[in-house]
């Protein structure tokens, strides 16, 4: 810590005096000249602040950690030094680019303003495997691994735990670390787990560790942080239930909560989670900058989308309207050629050795000189075997006019020189392209029609082949024919032959390729005229003069490069050294050394050359410049350009470089060169710089910067108009209207030398070259045709040009307009050296809901810690925020090297953009701020205060509208000629059918190969519930009434038992047995549920009751105080004197206990009247009589999957074949195997069976053909479910076995609730369940509004099974308890016989029962029926269809279980429609949950792909919510497949899902803060 201590920020070193300033100042200077090693450095350094360390140490409260060797904190040299020391430092790597001092400083300034807001950013948590970017990181020790006590270090922290968690230590400490206690509290969290340690790397520090948190407000419903699946298995364990999170439905607010914990409602305050989630609640309690402006219009019907409104503060332009500005005239010189070839043949024919071109080898040493009497022989021969020899001479390959592609290597200037005056003597058109197999690059071949492509014999053998030697169809390629153009390949024209060379006229010369912003490729067409005008031009602006030398470090095959070091040279015969960029890369001081060695005049750079140059020039000390009239720059119109210069200057001064030698240009394909500073007279005094406001200028206006230094742009003039033009700047939108002399727009040019069009696209090519200014009023400004150079700017004072940014990045957001430069500029002025690659940034804008967003990836290094690159990415979010009042929506930093690349090194922004939008960008860190950048959300929903129902249903019936009301068919009416009405009881119809059928076999149960292992016939089943009786009189002591737990696995043991208990008077319980892998998460359920239920007794066989008492289960409960356990596996032959009769048939027949989806434990009682009701509704409903047979894949503890389990056969006498669910995971076949086998019509299965069948069996029907499986005997297919129907998975299974015979009407859903099991079942007459598309945004406004198919925003609901006998539902008004009308969205209640009597409960809590259970309407009901409200939102819609009533048919849907739903922003969200849009994002979510936590939403995430891929989920998951349910997430968390619970009805549990996330429990793979 000590020497890291010693490095002071910069507001520590303003404070030192200046004479210590000025010291450091010259020792910075002595190291960066090589004059005093590192070590002196350091030594001399520590020295000399060794007396003010305690006051800078308390100046930067944060420690900040320089990594030695690289920048310094830069304004360290900047107040009192002179100019020279305005430097870098040099060491470090060499591309560190744009430094710019000015904006550092600003940068550094804004950060520093940050520091008075003390505000801790959680920073991500993930898990070390996922990014191991280097081996170092693997042997790293732990930096302090004491781990506090409350972390509670041996808590479950699975396979691998988020370790790397570090304080966050921020050179600013703007992120406050309010950690009370010691400074590094650092809670490292145990990452032992199958016992061997995963990762070591890093302290897991947390911010607030120790602190109490104030205003924490939970929601009430958080529970208890036992409970959490901490199943280490990847797969997900076989349908478990989770135990329920303690608190059981019905009991009293203030009762038995003592076993949570006081603070945030039972989660732990240590928890790492829940400090983060509040470190995230309170930085999101910022004021947003921009104000939420009052757009959004709450229409009743819709919501009003809007894009924010201008402000009306903003800057206008005040100043008059520009006049088009000209350049001087075009000098008139009699010995120009009358073209460019003409000017080829002169000097070749009378300067033949004079040098033209030439080339360097690998390490920058020249290699070849091309002359022009070499050139001029080589281009005719090229051209003479172009026209004569590639075909027949009837029939000749290429024609004049013809289009050639030109594909030469960047190192090999001399072949592409030839090849491309060889095709203009040959008066074909060259197009000159980048390295070979680019997909755009072939967009733009075969729309230029080119079927013929040059290249050297050295490039051919490098491209891919096929086997049989033939070069590969590259993707999107047109079928192109190769010619090698190297000379012994060509023939020697016979002396007749002379190419035709007419004056330059408006015919095609080349075609120059360019890449737009969205990443298409188009040829700029440029004429021999404009190609020989812009050669006049650039030789009067540069002075050229006849044998001058020019080194050209540009790409010569497009742009400065081409036009100088080509044309220009060929046109003043002036000898060119080409300088290729590999040659930079292994060399950068070469083209200095070549201007030393050739006294070159001319040199052709760009701002990263000046940089490489600097970096390298210790190497080189005796270097001259002084030969330089022109240093042209070509990228002299970015942002950074001015810092460039100046510190290229002040190094290169000393060297000879003369001042006025730097000459600045800017030049676009379409226009050429738009601007050229020309070389300025010596002692003349330097162009003026402009800095101006960025405020100003994101408005489009020119406003000198006044107010705040930070936030200002420094730019440079680009010299003046070039010689014969004319230029206008117009607004860069819309009609192409003149700007205001204090506006910026874009710079259009009007002259000879631009280019002619987009080659074969004349739309394009109408709005760009052939633009007409108009003036204010609309009416055009003159005839001359101007051309847009895609260059934003404005002309100064003295008609200097300056530029200010690219259309191309251009960056719109909320209508104001950034420059993407500007903000890479920002984003390296924050010491990133140690943290990104300078050069390496990438910033665009995704379109994400109705406006655009910043996006910056920048690629890390591979050395950067996670916490620098946190801080790092952080800081540049304040910075931006900061100098361009922008929010940045996403930062990304990629792993080195990965970003797509143009051949020339810089980055493909619209490929990177692609990959981001795709998924496909695999960053290695991430940070999202959609909650700054997103102001345009509607507003929050406002409850208007409701109307009350009597007027609602007056409304209605004003209307026309019905009640929303239905019914199944009236059980009075039903005439049964059946024995079993007489019986009241379910034990005595039992009975009954052991004497009148003893043989008739009632279920028979299916192990995993298909063979039935157990049957029951009616005695069987008789006698061996007879004995189970007298057990529990003997051994159990049982009276009647007495509650017993029933623990089996599914089968005819379960059957048994229950119809035992009947005998005895006892009241069954059925429930899940423990899952004896996962004890710790399953038998808290048993034993809460044994607890709740009051269980007299246990009945259950050997096996489980070795479990019950096993250690393993001492571990999870207290297995001392269960009660009785009464093993039944192998019975005493007794049986009762005599079987018991309840007196009454309301009497109690079961208890039904289900956990549900939000964690809550409920146990309804069922009285023996309603079974036989139940029983009766299901029997009329699905026709169920002795000699049927149904097939039933069902769990059968609770609910309907209980009832068709156990009670339906007795009842009905029909035989059940029993298929317990967790067989199909040892044969997916086994169920549809069955129904085969058994020529089953009706079968029963569960959500998760029918997932199982179409995800194991979707790529095996031809398996299933070959078994000989046909499903065409299947009339009905019923989920049971208690949920919304899950549409896509039906039809997607009906789908998949429609080949095998499975009828598209078979699949239909039941519907039940706790309060009454089964409301709704398709059954077997009656019309096709029905579907509707309804509008997802009126449901969160709950209403129901219906739509069309493929309405943007809609919803498939399907009906949810017929309505059963003897059952009526209403619609209510959850709040006012009124009726609602046909189609609109209310809670459904429901009146049956078969409804349970009530919640079975410790207290007696009547308030409750009476509100659930026997609850009236408030109005409108006559009758005063009791109703039952079953908890899920739902409509009634009269449909055309007719029913077996032969009345009009009417369809219920369901919607969702109310307690479900997430309040968010005053509207209601179902979390299945989010979860649906989220798995829809990419290819590698396996599954998804929602749930909200203090009022942020959490989406978790189940990462399938590799992990690689977890963190391009966060961007796409962020976008989709916001986009299709406009809600900022707020957590994203993704885990591995698997971990999401899921109980047996296949419902997910997200209560559990949330209390293991807030446990830390999850083991996440990462878990993104969006901010």
């Amino acid at each position: 810590m000590a020497e890291r201590g010693l490095e002071p920020s910069p507001a520590a070193v303003a404070a030192l005096p200046p004479e210590v300033r000025a010291q450091l100042a010259e020792l910075e200077l002595e190291l960066s000249e090589g004059d005093i090693t590192q070590k002196g450095y350091e030594k001399k350094r520590s020295k000399l602040l060794s007396p003010y360390s305690p006051q800078t140490q308390e100046t930067d409260s944060a420690v900040q950690k320089e990594l030695r060797n690289q920048t310094p904190a830069p304004s360290t040299a900047q107040t009192s030094a002179p100019s020279k020391y305005h430097r870098t430092r040099s060491g470090g790597a060499r591309d560190e680019r744009y430094r710019s001092d000015i904006h550092t400083e600003a940068v550094q300034a804004a950060l520093a303003k940050h520091k008075e807001q003390k505000m801790a950013l959680p920073m991500p948590t993930k898990r070390r495997s996922t990014f191991v970017q280097s081996p170092a990181d693997a042997c790293t020790p732990p930096d302090t691994s004491s781990a506090s006590e409350d972390e509670g270090s041996l808590r479950r922290q699975a396979a691998l735990s988020a370790a790397l968690q570090q304080s966050l230590q921020n050179a600013e400490s703007w992120i406050n670390r309010s950690i009370q206690g010691s400074s590094t509290s650092s809670s490292a969290s145990s990452t032992l787990s199958h016992g061997e340690v995963k990762g070591t790397s890093g302290s897991l520090a947390d911010v607030f560790a120790n602190t109490r948190i104030e205003n924490f407000s939970a929601p009430p419903d958080v529970t208890t942080t036992t409970s959490s699946s901490s199943s280490s298995s990847s797969i997900r364990p076989a349908n478990i239930d989770l135990p329920p999170s303690g608190i059981v439905k019905g009991m009293h607010k203030g009762s038995n909560r003592s076993s949570l914990m006081d603070t945030a409602d039972g989660v732990p305050v240590s928890s790492r989670v829940s400090t983060k989630i509040q470190q995230l609640l309170n930085t999101l309690k910022r004021p947003k900058r921009p104000p939420l402006k009052e757009f959004f219009v709450d229409d009743s019907e819709e919501i009003v989308e809007g894009i924010p409104q201008p402000d009306p503060n903003q800057p206008k332009p005040e100043g008059r309207q520009m006049t088009p500005v000209k350049g001087e005239p075009l000098g008139v010189i009699c010995n120009w050629p009358p073209a460019l070839e003409s000017a080829l043949q002169r000097w070749g024919t009378t300067q033949a050795k004079c040098s033209c071109l030439t080339a360097l080898d690998m390490t920058g040493k020249p290699v070849y000189t091309l002359t022009y009497g070499k050139l001029w022989s080589r281009s005719l021969k090229l051209a003479y075997t172009l026209l004569n020899k590639l075909g027949t001479k009837n029939e000749p390959v290429l024609k004049p006019g013809d289009r050639v592609a030109l594909v030469y290597p960047n190192n090999d200037p001399v072949m592409f020189m030839v090849a491309f005056y060889g095709c203009l003597l040959a008066e074909v058109i060259p197009v000159p392209i980048e390295d070979a197999g680019g997909q755009q690059i072939g967009f733009l071949l075969g729309s230029c029609g080119i079927a013929l492509a040059l290249t050297s014999e050295v490039c051919l053998k490098g491209l891919p082949k096929t086997q049989n030697g033939e070069i590969v169809q590259f993707k999107g390629w047109p079928r192109l024919k190769w010619v090698v153009t190297d000379s012994k390949y060509l023939s020697k024209p016979p002396k007749d032959w002379q190419p035709h060379i007419s004056p330059a006229g408006t015919e095609p010369a080349y075609i120059e390729y360019k890449t737009s912003k969205e990443g298409s490729v188009m040829g700029v067409t440029v004429s021999r005229l404009a190609m020989l005008s812009h050669c006049q031009a650039l030789s009067q602006a540069c002075n050229y003069s006849e044998g001058e030398t020019i080194v050209n470090v540009l790409d010569f095959k497009k742009d400065a490069g081409l036009w100088h070091g080509m044309f220009a040279n060929v046109m003043n015969k002036m000898h060119t050294i080409s300088v290729p960029y590999s040659v930079m890369k292994t060399c950068p001081l070469s083209w200095v050394q070549r201007v030393h060695a050739h006294k070159a005049k001319v040199a052709l750079v760009k701002c990263r050359d000046l940089h490489w140059a600097m970096m390298a020039h210790r190497d080189q000390r005796d270097v001259s410049l002084s030969s330089l009239r022109m240093l042209i720059v070509t990228d002299g119109a970015n942002p950074w350009s001015v810092s460039s210069c100046d510190a290229f200057l002040s190094l290169f001064q000393s060297h000879g470089l003369k001042p006025e030698a730097i000459c600045p240009c800017a030049t676009s394909a379409e226009a050429m060169t738009v601007a050229i500073r020309r070389p300025g007279v010596p002692g003349a005094p330097l162009p003026g710089r402009a800095i101006l406001s960025m405020n100003g200028l994101s408005y489009g206006v020119i406003r000198v910067n006044t107010e705040d230094k930070n936030s200002a742009l420094t730019v440079q003039d680009v010299g003046h108009v070039m010689p014969g033009g004319m230029m206008c700047i117009v607004k860069p939108d819309g009609p192409p209207q003149l700007c205001k002399t204090d506006e910026i727009g874009e710079i259009c040019v009007s002259s000879r030398t631009g280019g002619m069009m987009y080659f074969g696209l004349a739309g394009v090519t109408k709005n760009t070259f052939e633009v007409i200014p108009v003036n204010s009023a609309g009416s055009p400004v003159g005839d001359v045709p101007f051309i847009r150079s895609g260059l934003l700017g404005f002309v100064g004072p003295g008609s200097l040009v300056f530029v200010v940014g690219k259309m191309d990045g251009l960056l719109m957001v909320s209508g104001r307009r950034h420059n993407a430069d500007d903000i890479v500029a920002t984003g390296l002025a924050v010491e990133a050296i140690k943290t990104v690659y300078r050069g390496r940034i990438a910033v665009f804008s995704v379109s994400v809901f109705y406006d655009e967003r910043i996006v910056v990836v920048a690629e890390q290094r591979p050395d950067a810690s996670e916490e620098d690159s946190f801080q790092w990415m952080s800081r540049v979010l304040q910075a931006i925020d900061s100098i361009h009042q922008v929010g940045v929506y996403c930062l990304a930093l990629v792993p080195a090297n990965t970003l797509p690349k143009t051949p020339l090194g810089g980055i493909h922004i619209s490929q990177t953009k692609q990959l981001f939008l795709e998924g496909s960008l695999h960053p290695c860190n991430i940070l999202m701020c959609p909650h700054t950048c997103v102001t345009n959300l509607p507003k929050p929903r406002q409850k208007q205060p409701g109307v009350g129902p009597a007027s609602v249903m007056v409304g209605n019936l004003v209307a026309g509208k019905r009640i929303a009301q239905a019914a199944g068919r009236d059980l009075g009416q039903i005439e049964e000629n059946d024995l079993v009405r007489k019986h009241q009881f379910l034990a005595e119809i039992l009975q009954w059918r052991a004497q009148a059928t003893p043989d008739h076999v009632l279920f028979m149960l299916l192990n995993a190969k298909g063979t039935a292992v157990c049957t029951a016939s009616c005695l069987q089943l008789h006698k061996r519930a007879e004995r189970i009786a007298a057990v529990l009189g003997d051994k159990g002591h049982l009276n009647a009434g007495d509650n017993v737990v029933l623990l089996y696995p599914p089968g005819i043991e379960l059957i048994a038992a229950f119809y035992g208990c009947l005998y005895a008077g006892c009241i069954p319980v059925t429930v899940r047995p423990p899952h004896a892998q996962n004890l710790t998460a399953t038998l808290p359920t048993v034993r809460m549920i044994v607890d709740v239920s009051k269980a007299a007794c246990i009945l259950t066989g050997q096996t489980l009751m070795r479990l019950l008492r096993s250690r393993e289960a001492a571990a999870a409960v207290d297995v001392k105080t269960w009660p009785t356990i009464i093993d039944t596996d192998d019975l005493p032959r007794k049986r009762l004197p005599q079987l018991y009769k309840p007196p009454t048939p309301e009497m109690l027949a079961y208890l039904d206990f289900s956990v549900s989806t939000t964690g809550m434990l409920t146990g309804v009682k069922m009285s023996h009247s309603a079974v036989n009701a139940l029983c009766r509704a299901i029997k009329l409903q699905c026709e169920l009589y002795s000699s049927r047979q149904i097939a039933i894949c069902l769990d059968p503890y609770c609910g309907l999957g209980f009832a068709l389990w156990c009670l339906c056969s007795v009842y009905s006498g029909h035989q059940s074949v029993l298929i317990p669910p967790m067989e199909l995971e040892n044969n997916l076949f086994l169920w549809l195997a069955t129904v085969n086998q058994y020529k089953i019509r009706d079968t029963f299965c569960s959500y998760s069976v029918m997932e199982l069948c179409t995800k194991g069996l979707g790529n095996q029907v031809e398996v299933l053909k070959t078994r000989g499986i046909n499903l065409s005997c299947v009339r009905t297919c019923v989920v049971v479910a208690e949920e919304r129907p899950r549409v896509a998975l039906q039809q997607s299974f009906s789908k998949l076995f429609k080949d095998i015979g499975l009828s598209p009407r078979a699949v239909s859903t039941t519907f039940g609730s706790r309060v009454n099991v089964a409301i709704c079942l398709q059954g077997t007459s009656g019309p096709d369940p029905t579907t509707v598309y309804v509008d997802l945004k009126s449901l969160r406004h709950d209403r129901v509004r219906l739509v069309e198919r493929g309405a943007p925003q809609s919803l498939l609901l399907s009906e949810s099974g017929k309505i059963l006998p003897g059952v009526k539902v209403v619609i209510v008004n959850p709040e006012t308890k009124g009726p609602v009308g046909d189609s609109h969205l209310g809670e459904i209640w429901v009146n049956s016989p078969h409804t349970a009597s009530g919640y079975y409960t410790i207290y007696d809590s009547e308030t409750l029962q009476a509100d659930h259970f026997n609850t009236r309407l408030s109005f409108g009901d006559a009758a005063q029926t009791l109703w039952a409200r079953t908890g899920y939102l739902g409509f009634v819609r009269r449909t055309e269809l007719t029913a077996a009533t032969g009345e009009r048919h009417d369809a219920l849907y369901v919607v969702g279980a109310l307690d479900e739903t997430l309040e968010l922003r005053g509207l209601r969200y179902h979390p299945i429609d989010i979860e649906t849009s989220v798995s829809r994002i990419h290819r590698s979510i396996a599954e998804c949950a929602v749930f909200t936590w203090t009022n942020l939403l959490v989406v978790v995430v189940e990462l399938c792909g590799s992990e690689q891929e977890a963190l391009d989920l966060v961007p796409l998951v962020t976008n989709v919510v916001l986009e299709e349910h406009y809600l900022i997430v707020g957590v994203v968390v993704v885990v591995d497949p698997g971990v999401i619970p899921i109980n047996s009805r296949g419902e997910k549990q997200r209560m559990h899902l949330r209390d293991s996330f807030l446990a830390d429990q999850l083991d996440p793979i990462y878990v993104a803060y969006n901010m």
